[in-house]
């Protein structure tokens, strides 16, 4: 027999003839290029891939992508990568959505398909901001925050995308920087492997409307101080000298210094993205600055049987189970009468 030849991939196989519309210097570039490199690297065909979307900036992704793509309405791309997902098991479906479109009109369909643990994988854009209906606030926009829609300043607080994967019993959630491309493609690649459903929470910059927005975050000068990178079974350590690490200190987090009173590398919290207790999880998405690092990279991978899975399960044991084999069958199993 010939031997089998293997398609390898690369990032130019997922490239569309599509010219990109983002503006200039936009965040969503970052993560399309991203995506593209990890697609390749899980050599799963193109025919095999589609891209499901809502509607906004981060929403237009399934044009730039060579593969099946359905650009759906807002807030439903849920409820449309879930339908394709159990329609076809066989397919790698990615869901693309943003802040706006995920958590307000389609916060509802989130939830469940996170409870439900579809196997997809959710990118969600979050610029806190609405930007391709010019600059309203978000569901993640800060409390304070002046916009065309609050020029006063919000007077909500803001959603954690993190609080709400946990909270919905999601069994994996990432978030990754659109500036840290390593710890980006690391993370998508994990979520891509995940089986069920895989939130990551793309921090991304809006260039026109929201400015800096995680620039706090993503200035290179004091990025390594102000993140920390998770990874499963690697102790939570980060800054430039590699000298700061995460500690329980009674129920709550803290920072310390390696080497300061007496703190050593193995006094360092050990991360475990596989714990089914969501307790630490929660700990490290709700951590914020400038008392904490921000969490970056795998902050859960729980494995779970997923809804797909279930739902072909069922069905195949109905029909082991079943005497109705075909349409002859089932007409049989009716109410018959001669005229």
């Amino acid at each position: 027999m010939e031997p089998i030849e293997v398609k390898q991939y690369t990032a130019k196989d997922f490239k569309s003839d599509q010219y990109v519309r983002w503006c200039p210097a936009c965040g969503d570039y970052a993560i399309l290029n991203v995506l593209q490199k990890v697609m390749a690297e899980l050599g799963v065909s193109p025919t095999k891939t589609a891209v499901i979307s809502g509607i906004g900036c981060s929403s237009r992704l399934p044009y730039y992508i060579s593969g099946y793509g359905f650009h759906t309405i807002h807030g439903r791309g849920a409820a449309i990568a879930t339908g394709v997902k159990v329609a076809n098991p066989e397919l790698t479906v990615w869901q693309i959505t943003g802040d706006g479109d995920c958590l307000a009109i389609g916060g509802n369909h989130f939830i469940h398909s996170v409870r439900r643990n579809v196997d997809i994988n959710v990118l969600l854009f979050n610029n806190q901001i609405y930007g391709l209906t010019k600059g309203q606030f978000s569901p993640t926009s800060k409390k304070g925050w002046v916009t065309k829609s609050s020029p006063y300043g919000t007077v909500e607080e803001p959603f954690q995308p993190g609080e709400l994967t946990i909270g919905a019993h999601g069994t994996f959630f990432g978030r990754l920087l659109d500036v840290d491309l390593k710890s980006s493609q690391m993370t998508m690649m994990a979520a891509a492997n995940h089986k069920g459903a895989s939130i990551v929470e793309c921090l991304v910059n809006c260039i026109i409307f929201n400015d800096g927005a995680h620039s706090y975050l993503s200035e290179k000068a004091s990025r390594e101080d102000r993140i920390v990178v998770l990874e499963h079974g690697k102790k939570m350590i980060f800054g430039k000298e590699k000298d700061k690490g995460l500690v329980l200190d009674g129920l709550k987090l803290k920072v310390v210094t390696i080497g300061e009173d007496g703190i050593t590398e193995d006094d360092i919290l050990t991360h475990d993205a596989m714990n089914p207790d969501p307790t630490l999880h929660l700990m490290l998405v709700r951590m914020q600055a400038p008392e904490f690092p921000i969490a970056i990279g795998v902050i859960r991978d729980v494995p779970a049987e997923t809804f797909d899975h279930a739902i072909s399960k069922q069905i195949a044991e109905g029909q082991a189970k079943s005497k109705v084999k075909s349409f002859d069958d089932l007409v049989e199993t009716l109410e018959q009468w001669e005229v």
